[in-house]
């Protein structure tokens, strides 16, 4: 097998946290993991995801922003200002 290196910089923490991370998903290296990686993402099957953590709010929070989407949708409380000065002015009106 005709077989390069790859070197990657990262700090020791990140390698340490991966290889722990790596050994709890059943591989016995970094380097193995890595090594199936690179093969999906060779092979154009390598699914990636980035997702925001759920973040659950109140009821009293729920039903706020569900009023704030409504007077959005029906143009109330809403706001406009041509300028950046007319902007500053609005945020400052009591």
């Amino acid at each position: 097998m005709d077989t390069t290196i790859l070197q990657v910089p990262l700090s020791k923490t990140l390698k340490k946290s991966a290889q722990e991370a790596a050994n709890e998903y059943g591989f016995s290296s970094l380097q193995d993991l890595l090594r199936v990686v690179l093969t999906k993402l060779s092979r154009r099957e390598l699914v990636v995801s980035i997702e925001e953590p759920l973040i659950h709010l109140s009821k009293k929070n729920e039903e706020r922003y569900l009023k704030m989407t409504e007077d959005f949708k029906k143009n109330r409380r809403v706001y406009h200002a041509n300028s950046a000065k007319g902007l500053i002015q609005q945020l400052h009106e009591d």
